[in-house]
């Protein structure tokens, strides 16, 4: 591979946001950036917390994934970091592995990941169905909302179990250490977050409108803090609980890990893979349509590989592109990817400068935070709908939805995908059909009925429908049978197996065969699995030939 096609297959978007860059996007990049970079601040802590990790872990993550994401993506205005999605997994994995596992599963999806980009796989993401998407991004919502609970509540609980019938039990039986100033304080920090933003959508259009620019996520974090220190309240915060943020970046460090559990993270790994592959090419496809523009989904891919085989050794969590944040980024004037860049920089200077007065934060304003997150990351409409949809989507999506919620992840992922994949085996199986040709459209077979059989085949003939060209073998009952593939679009190994088994009884049976139609797909299947070969001889261009063949064989059998 020479050096043109290398750049050709790792192209950042970068490089090309560049051509014809000048002082004015630069100053709509940086306001972006500075933007963004206050609302990733709290959601990043929130989601290190959520996922059993320390809070520097998501700014770690936002810091340096979301440098890179921006610096080597596809996408102009995508922002990459921490995700609610990844909550569940993550938690997962650090309560069965632990830590250690937790940046190996990270490492070797980031691998995974740059190989899906590298192989050009990234639109194949796109073929996973919809019902499954959107299942289990709605058990994840469920599921992260039940997680806070307990900070929520303010509950003296020192480990939350993974499992969903482990930490309802577990709310259940603590549920008498509830803090009522933590509860009273989360509920007003919810309350504060929903207020603003409609109050922000009414003063949208008015020149109030900056307000509009503060997200409520912030408000309610500054607010929450300012009343616990003020009124030193009981409730647990960050310092209390972690000690606070440090001041500075971690430097590399390589974990001890144990090879024996790591041999189990294969699923663990391919769930983290496959759900950042997926979130990040929706966030870029929605990013897409508000842009007008069209990302590189395989350079995406490549990009987030190596934001997640970096950052988990500088104490990071897996990362992938965030729709709030990639949309806060477009409403505030981001064009390229310096304004992804620019918000890692913010955050890392509030790292570097405002780290102390992270320890007052309270859990419980985190909590309320997130609670909102989860609740606008659920597609709720969607089960109100499901009447309008058949009875396999609705099972599908139902299944993945429990599935998710009640089990794992990884579990209602696959089930799902297999699911979808037999649905859409039967959907294409009853599509494909077979019909005889009668006298009446072609008559020329008139007075030939009881030598001359016809029939024709519509639709994909593969493994799944191999049924059709085995009933017509069963039906075979003059010395002639045509059989008219125009219609026939695809044809598979076993669907060609099929045809030649027909071929071989209609040679026992001393029945003549001729087929027709045989174009694209159909006949390059024919050349390779040595089908022509066999039916080359009464090989026809269409029906109406055919039949005329069909005709004339039987008028003078001896031909």
């Amino acid at each position: 591979m020479n050096w043109m096609q290398a750049t050709h297959l790792f192209r950042p978007r970068l490089l090309d946001s560049l051509h014809g860059y000048n002082r004015e996007r630069l100053t709509q990049d940086v306001g972006a950036g500075l933007t963004v970079g206050v609302v990733a601040l709290p959601l990043a802590m929130a989601f290190a917390i959520a996922s059993g990790l320390k809070p520097e872990a998501g700014l770690f993550t936002a810091i340096i994934a979301g440098f890179l994401i921006s610096a080597l993506g596809g996408s102009r205005v995508q922002i990459g970091g921490p995700a609610g999605a990844f909550i569940v997994i993550v938690y997962g994995i650090v309560e069965r592995y632990g830590l250690a596992n937790l940046i190996l599963a990270t490492a070797m999806s980031g691998v995974l990941l740059f190989l899906m980009g590298l192989f050009r796989l990234g639109t194949l993401i796109r073929f996973i169905p919809v019902a499954v998407v959107i299942g289990f991004t709605n058990g994840i919502a469920v599921l992260i909302m039940l997680s806070q609970i307990k900070d929520l509540l303010g509950l003296k609980v020192a480990t939350m179990p993974a499992d969903f019938f482990g930490i309802l039990n577990t709310l259940w039986l603590n549920l008498h250490t509830a803090n009522l100033a933590a509860l009273l304080l989360a509920l007003a920090s919810l309350s504060l977050v929903v207020g603003w933003l409609r109050m922000s959508r009414r003063l949208m259009d008015t020149r109030y409108g900056w307000v509009s620019m503060v997200p409520g996520s912030i408000v309610a974090l500054v607010f929450a803090t300012l009343v616990t220190w003020l009124l030193s309240l009981p409730v647990e915060t960050i310092g209390s609980k972690f000690g606070g943020i440090p001041s500075s970046l971690p430097g590399f460090a390589w974990p001890e890990f144990s090879w024996d559990s790591a041999r189990f993270l294969l699923m663990p790994t391919l769930t983290l893979t496959l759900l950042g592959a997926i979130e990040s090419l929706l966030c870029a496809r929605i990013a897409d349509g508000m842009i007008g523009d069209r990302h590189n989904p395989n350079q995406e891919l490549m990009a987030q590989g190596v934001a997640n085989f970096v950052t988990p050794f500088f104490g990071g969590m897996p990362a992938t592109g965030t729709i709030a944040r990639t949309v806060t980024n477009i409403k505030s004037g981001g064009t390229t990817p310096i304004s992804g860049m620019v918000h890692a920089l913010t955050l890392l200077a509030v790292v570097l400068v405002a780290a102390p007065l992270a320890g007052h934060i309270p859990l419980a304003a985190l909590a309320a935070i997130l609670m909102f997150v989860a609740w606008n990351m659920g597609e709720w409409r969607e089960f109100m709908h499901l009447r309008q949809y058949r009875m396999p989507y609705r099972i599908t999506l139902l299944a993945v939805f429990f599935l998710t919620v009640v089990f794992d992840l990884t579990v209602a992922v696959e089930v799902g995908l297999i699911a979808a994949c037999l649905t859409f085996i039967y959907r294409i199986s009853s599509l494909t059909r077979c019909e005889g040709v009668t006298r009446i459209e072609q008559p020329g077979l008139a007075g030939f009925e009881h030598r001359v059989q016809a029939w024709r085949l519509y639709g994909a003939l593969f493994f799944g429908a191999v049924k059709l060209v085995e009933a017509i073998e069963d039906k075979i009952s003059t010395p002639t049978l045509v059989l008219d593939l125009k219609n026939v679009i695809y044809i598979d190994s076993s669907g060609a197996d099929a045809l030649m088994n027909l071929i071989e009884t209609c040679r026992k049976k001393q029945v003549q065969l001729i087929v027709c139609g045989l174009t694209h797909q159909p006949l390059d299947m024919a050349q390779r699995s040595g089908l022509l070969e066999h039916v080359k001889e009464h090989l026809q261009p269409d029906l109406n030939s055919s039949l005329a063949l069909a005709v004339s064989l039987s008028a003078d059998p001896a031909r």
